[in-house]
């Protein structure tokens, strides 16, 4: 029965998006065929803000021949770089989004805005625009925005000739844009594409009616997409992240122009800022939940530049699925909520339940992260329950994967989710259970928090309710660790201590059950890939249906940080 609706559902997303693609094909044909309302503009009247943060030494590498791009390096030998074959998938739509445009930009040298002409004009002149990568509307739509942002770099000390030839491909890809929004494009990409064609219609001149039209679009996605408490549909903060670095410069534009930005736009954005800290730990890093990887400090400098309110982070996302409780200086992220479905769960992770812990600006407690540019096997394995720092039954995860025209997409999972919280003398204290096992094993998984007032204690309780009466039910209590976290066993493993970096000593413990510290890998480094450990407390649920565990702080670490030994510190209190 399990294999049949997820059968059904792999069925249903295939057949949806054949009938929107072959709905966008018959549109496109029928305007291909109608000479009137296609797009004519003459000039380019403004240039938009790019918010992302610029490299100019980067500019030289380009000049050099080395174009590196998602976490890979492309050497041209002298070659043009659209007639070698790209490293990887995720580093051709970085290339031909154009994003490293504004490396060039913030050069401000001549030989990078003669270079950065030149392999736009070749890209144009020799329609590389053909490509299969570069026409995917996600990749069109960021190239649109760099191509409208960075004008001024392409445009400066330019002939008529490419001047005209610019203005009229920039015509050209908002058509091509506008015909994938009436086909087959959904989820965050839909927001992209319409933010790209919005752009160009305020930045174009004569477009003041496509522009009534694409703002209206846009407002409605938005509204669709952008959930009440400010979360999005796809419950990944990344997102968020790359959508207000895109309304922020519409915003602004809007207002250069003379006109009234939607209020969609403003509410989206006065939304969201609120929702993003609450991700955020005392290292201003953000909790690792579905599909978020690093966390780039100089564009989250740039967007708390721009925070207006600044106030507290808010502590309970009912739409969205996630609380945060603080205490002291330790702050605990909780995802609390069903995984996405459709084309908006690409990235999303099985990690209903999981949590990160932090103490002052040290994580502690973290989940696996993302692997975006990695292997599919790496990336499906961060999605899996097993790397979240949460109960696995049977090495299996709460949440299924199903490969739908090309997409590893979420296929089943918990729906029925549940949370309570509330403020107590002892501190805050929330409860949660989710359903994403009934089918496969009959259980319900109810996790209890109770994070201490003054910070220094995690109390934390898995209970496991099962329906039925199987005679064993292996699981697993993982508690990944972040890689500045040196662990040590402790009670001939039926206790560990956590040493950190500040100085402070962790204690932790589990019903008195064994703990062992495995392997585990930590993909939210700024350097890269890291391997970290993990307590992984094992047992069964079906013979122990309940256990609790707890992290206290008991003091500083000694001065060698060297590990303990069950000598040294069995006196220490747990």
């Amino acid at each position: 029965m399990s294999g049949w609706s997820e059968r059904r559902g792999l069925a249903q997303a295939a057949i949806g998006r054949a009938v929107r693609r072959t709905r966008g094909n018959l549109v496109g044909a029928s305007r291909s065929l109608w000479p009137f309302g296609r797009l004519k503009a003459t000039r380019l009247l403004f240039a938009p803000h790019d918010l992302r943060t610029a490299d100019p030494t980067t500019a030289g590498d380009i000049y050099a021949g080395y174009f590196a791009f998602a976490g890979r390096t492309l050497r041209t030998h002298g070659e043009s770089p659209f007639e070698t074959e790209p490293p990887t998938e995720a580093w051709a739509e970085a290339f031909y989004g154009f994003g490293w445009l504004r490396h060039m930009r913030a050069a401000d040298t001549a030989i990078a805005r003669a270079n950065a002409r030149a392999l736009v004009d070749e890209f144009m002149g020799k329609r590389r625009w053909r490509n299969e990568i570069a026409r995917r509307p996600a990749v069109a739509a960021r190239r649109l925005m760099s191509f409208l942002s960075h004008s001024p770099l392409l445009l400066e000390g330019a002939d008529h000739v490419f001047y005209e030839r610019f203005i009229r491909h920039i015509g050209k890809l908002t058509e091509q844009i506008s015909l994938d929004l009436a086909g087959a494009v959904d989820g965050f990409a839909r927001l992209q594409c319409l933010a790209a064609v919005t752009f160009a219609a305020i930045c174009l001149d004569g477009q003041e009616r496509r522009l009534r039209r694409y703002e209206a679009a846009l407002s409605d996605e938005l509204d669709h997409q952008i959930l009440p408490d400010g979360g999005h549909l796809s419950r990944n903060p990344r997102l968020m992240i790359e959508l207000l670095l895109d309304l922020l410069p519409l915003r602004e534009t809007l207002l250069a122009r003379g006109l009234e930005p939607p209020r969609s736009v403003i509410m989206a954005i006065e939304r969201m800022m609120p929702h993003l800290r609450l991700f955020r730990h005392g290292d201003g890093a953000l909790a690792l939940f579905n599909g978020m990887g690093v966390t780039p400090p100089d564009l989250m400098a740039t967007l708390a530049a721009y925070d207006d309110a600044r106030g507290k982070p808010i502590e309970h996302a009912a739409y969205s699925g996630y609380d945060r409780l603080s205490g002291g200086r330790s702050i605990a992220v909780v995802d609390a909520g069903a995984p996405p479905r459709g084309a908006n769960s690409v990235e999303a992770h099985a990690g209903c339940l999981a949590f990160e812990f932090s103490s002052a600006a040290q994580r502690i407690i973290v989940n696996c992260g993302a692997s975006r540019f990695g292997p599919t096997e790496l990336k499906l394995a961060t999605r899996s329950t097993a790397a979240h720092s949460t109960v696995t039954l049977a090495e299996r995860s709460s949440a299924s994967f199903g490969l739908v025209l090309g997409d590893y997409r979420i296929t089943a999972g918990p729906k029925d989710v549940r949370v309570a919280r509330q403020d107590t003398e002892a501190g805050q204290e929330w409860v949660a259970s989710h359903d994403g096992y009934r089918r496969a094993f009959g259980a319900v998984h109810t996790r209890r928090l109770l994070l201490a007032k003054d910070g220094a204690a995690l109390t934390g309780e898995d209970e496991i309710a099962l329906s039925g009466a199987p005679e064993s039910l292996p699981a697993v209590a993982r508690f990944h660790l972040h890689p500045q976290v040196r662990p040590s066993l402790i009670r001939e493993g039926e206790g560990a201590l956590l040493a950190l970096p500040s100085g402070e000593v962790w204690a932790f413990e589990a019903s008195g059950l064994k703990v062992a510290i495995e392997e585990s890998i930590f993909l939210a480094a700024a350097d890269g890939r890291r391997r970290t450990e993990q307590l992984a407390v094992s047992y069964d649920a079906a013979q122990m249906p309940q256990i609790a565990w707890r992290f206290s702080r008991i003091g500083t670490a000694p001065t060698s940080r060297a590990r303990g030994t069950d000598e040294q510190t069995s006196s220490l209190p747990l």
